[in-house]
């Protein structure tokens, strides 16, 4: 069993050096760490070798959170990992609980493991309540639809199954926790909670919500564009549908009120308004059926790449 830690990190030479010695080499057979230096222009990459990281990537720019944690995960996967964890290089999280996210896929009971704060409700960390609320908001949205019922959905102190991290396929660049968790879900892998202690001040100077605003509104184009990739029928001929029958109710009605004082005035307007909405309805019931046959090739060309991503992998052990 080889677990490989993978640590994102932007300008966070304060705490990367703790958090690297705190990890519990004995867990595994094998442990390594894996520093993604996002574009860091202090000390980070430095602190990070002097406390024992075993490999090192820096991006010459900072690319954002997603796409440092999608490097982190496909370079762990080339080191041979059977498990990744991936934890924040703030000293939000204590690395000591890597032993106790990683059991459940150990057992094989859970493909993912997600460290909440909000499960047990004893332990929630010391937030502002505004951030408190926001992370259980967007929790619930998304739990409406997946159809689940998880508590932290935002929490980036993860373990991955090797599975799981094989067919993760990821397009934020800023953001990935939410997409994660779509996608694993809507490829049948299991995911557990696991309740953590948690600090809620950050002591790392980096920061991925710098607007709230801004973060709400990445979350809801995260789940906009789950929801028009993974169900595209319902996504557009649901709201075809809707729009399709509320012009056909309100022509009919116009009808038999027409069929009773035998005109149309003052209703004229709504007669063209019922014809746009029967059109436009009528288009986007067309476009989901395109666009779920079009699902259909994602759902192939993701199995392709996954095989193609194990191929490689083995080759590389065979060599």
């Amino acid at each position: 069993m080889k677990i490989v830690i993978v640590i994102p990190a932007y300008n966070e030479e304060e705490t990367i050096g703790q958090v690297i010695e705190q990890i519990p080499r004995n867990c595994a057979k094998k442990v390594q760490v894996l520093v993604i230096d996002d574009g860091s222009r202090d000390r980070t990459v430095e602190v990070a070798k002097k406390a024992g990281a075993d490999k090192i990537i820096s991006h010459n720019t900072n690319l954002g959170l997603g796409a440092a944690f999608k490097n982190g995960i496909d370079e762990a996967l080339k080191m041979g990992a059977d498990i990744i964890v991936n934890i924040d290089a703030d000293g939000q999280f204590n690395p000591q609980d890597i032993a106790k996210i990683i059991r459940p896929i150990v057992d094989n009971k859970a493909d993912m493991v997600t460290c909440s704060r909000f499960k047990n409700p004893k332990l929630t960390p010391d937030m502002p309540k505004l951030k408190i609320i926001g992370n259980k908001f967007f929790a619930k949205l998304l739990n409406l639809f997946l159809k689940k019922n998880y508590h932290d959905t935002q929490c980036g102190f993860r373990a991955y199954s090797k599975e799981a991290a094989l067919n993760l396929t990821l397009f934020g660049r800023y953001t990935y926790t939410q997409e994660v968790f779509i996608d694993l879900i809507k490829k049948r892998f299991r995911i557990m909670e696991l309740p953590c202690v948690v600090k809620g001040e950050r002591k790392g100077r980096s920061r991925l919500v710098k607007s709230i605003l801004s973060y709400g509104f990445k979350v809801m184009l995260i789940i906009i564009r789950s929801m028009r990739d993974y169900e595209p029928l319902k996504f557009f001929g649901g709201t075809g549908a809707v729009l399709f029958l509320t012009g056909v109710f309100s022509s009919l009605l116009l009808f038999i009120r027409f069929l009773i004082v035998n005109k149309y005035d003052p209703y004229m307007s709504l007669i063209y308004l019922n014809i746009f909405l029967i059109v436009i309805g009528f288009l986007l019931i067309i476009l989901g059926l395109i666009a779920d046959m079009l699902d259909r090739n994602r759902q192939l060309q993701e199995e392709i790449l996954y095989k193609l991503k194990k191929q490689e992998l083995e080759n590389k052990n065979i060599k």
